[in-house]
Order: C-alpha cells, then sequence, then structure tokens
C-alpha cells in the first residue's frame, strides 16, 4: 500500500512510504519507498503515488510541484522490485509543462499502447477536466496532444466547489482517475469531485469502451461520505475492493477497503441491490 505520507503535504516532501500486509488490517511498515535526490527537480506537494507492473518492472506515477515553474505535474518513477526504491524515470513531469495537473494513472488500450489519464486542475481551468496523453513504450515521456475526456461538470452529481481563496461560482473539482474492465468489456472509469464540499466518488464509463470515449456518467456517486480517489484491487480471496481516502482533511485522511459487486456492467457496493 502507497500513499501520501508526509505530515504536510502541501509543504516539503520527504518522499514516498509503502505498508507491507495480508488481511488488509494488519501491516507492518512504513519502509520508505522513494527519496528525493538532491538533484530532484521539485521539494514539494508530494502526492498520490500509485506503482503499476509494466515489462517486467515496476513504475511509480506521482505528482510533484517544480521547483522551476511552480506548476503541479505527474511524472514517473521505476523499481525492480514492487517496495523499491524508486528512482527517477521520466524528466520531471509527462503531463504538460505550463498546466496544473495531479493524479495521473497509467492504461494499456487493446494494441498494449500506454496512456496516462490525469487531472486538468481546477485551480487553473476552473472546471476541472479529466485528460488523457499518449506515451512512449518506455513511458519516459508523452506523446502528442492531451485529449479531453470530460469536464467535472458534465456529471449530473458534483457540484461546484467552494474554496476561500476562489470567488469564482463554477469551479468543479476532478480527483483521482483510475481505470478498470469490467466482465463484459465494459471500460470504466473511477474519478472524485465534490458534493456541497464534500468529498465523493464518482463512476463513469465509456460509450465506445475505448479511452478517448466520449464519457458518459453515473447519475448517483458510487461513495459519498467524505471519501474518494478510489481504485480498485482483488484481494487474495478474488474479492474486489475499491480502497479510498477519508476523510477528506489534511492530516487524518487514512485508507478504507469496501467490498464492491459487478453487476450488469456496473459497480455497487457489495450487498446493496441495483435495478
Amino acid at each position: 500500500m502507497f500513499g501520501s505520507t508526509d505530515p504536510d503535504i502541501w509543504g516539503r516532501g520527504t518522499g514516498f512510504d509503502l505498508y507491507i500486509g495480508e488481511d488488509l488490517e494488519n501491516w507492518a511498515g512504513p519502509f520508505p519507498a522513494f527519496r528525493p535526490g538532491k538533484d530532484f527537480y521539485a521539494e514539494e506537494n508530494f502526492w498520490a503515488p500509485e506503482v503499476h507492473e509494466y515489462q517486467g518492472r515496476y513504475y511509480m506515477f506521482a505528482t510533484f510541484l517544480r521547483k522551476d515553474n511552480k506548476r503541479r505535474g505527474t511524472a514517473v518513477l521505476v523499481a525492480d522490485d514492487p517496495a523499491g526504491p524508486y528512482k527517477p524515470h521520466s524528466n520531471g513531469p509527462v503531463t504538460p509543462e505550463d498546466w496544473f495537473s495531479l493524479d495521473g494513472t497509467v492504461y494499456l488500450d487493446d494494441a498494449g499502447r500506454p496512456w496516462l489519464v490525469f487531472c486538468h486542475e481546477w485551480v487553473q481551468v476552473g472546471d476541472g477536466r479529466i485528460c488523457a496523453v499518449r506515451l512512449s513504450e518506455d513511458l519516459k515521456e508523452s506523446r502528442g496532444e492531451p485529449v479531453v475526456l470530460f469536464s467535472a461538470s458534465e456529471a449530473p452529481w458534483p457540484t461546484p466547489f467552494k474554496h476561500h481563496s476562489r470567488k469564482a461560482p463554477d469551479n468543479y473539482v476532478t480527483d483521482g482517475p483510475f481505470l478498470y474492465r469490467t466482465a463484459g468489456n465494459k471500460l470504466l472509469m473511477l474519478w472524485s469531485s465534490f458534493i456541497h464540499n464534500v468529498y465523493a466518488q464518482g463512476v463513469a464509463f465509456s460509450v465506445t469502451g475505448v479511452i478517448t470515449g466520449p464519457w458518459r456518467h453515473e447519475g448517483e456517486p458510487l461513495y459519498r461520505n467524505d471519501g474518494g480517489h478510489g481504485m480498485l484491487f482483488r484481494t487474495f480471496t478474488n474479492k474486489l475492493m475499491l480502497a479510498l481516502h477519508s476523510p477528506n482533511v489534511t492530516p487524518l485522511e487514512r485508507p478504507i477497503f469496501i467490498e464492491l459487486e459487478e453487476k450488469n456492467g456496473r459497480l455497487q457496493l457489495a450487498g446493496r441491490n441495483r435495478r
């Protein structure tokens, strides 16, 4: 289990840690997974690490605030073991240099080509977006221009985000995309936003089954009790689980695990009937 573990995630970053467990209740750690060198391009906002196995190595996609232009972006780190140590792989972020971007996740299309799916932050565009950009086969850089998959306000459930430093009435947040293929080959995306400033977890689906969409949204969030930034995984007994962080208040965020069911190409909390 990886996560943002600095005491103040808005300040100077120490690195990323991991915990190791077998039952989702008892965990060993924290163990250091990444520590930046003196020449690392970022010092602050070490956020949202997630690890994917790809071509026999382990790649961490994580958000950092650049020193040079004070923009956030997702960079790629690499290790030969899932526990690390992780070292810089990309030359800085693989998201656009002048964008505020975060929460990048990797997706392999049907041809095995890698994509980065990430958020173009609401702090820059107002109505937060989720975008996709092709990555090079070695995951070191992006290829071509990003494609906007959707904006937060296109979904029926988020409400404008009220922030003391932003007076505009139409701010909408996008956070934490994660891609999932159902048993029936339907492409789903988990992503998060806010309902009356309470963090919530939503689900979208690609009408065409490909990453570029178009994307449509479930009418109601999957989880709305101040938790989000979800990812899916299988337990050792093959239960489908949703991992969230909740509450969405620094430094009180903690991981929670919720069993899900896949029914008729949709996700639902285990034991809950859905027509």
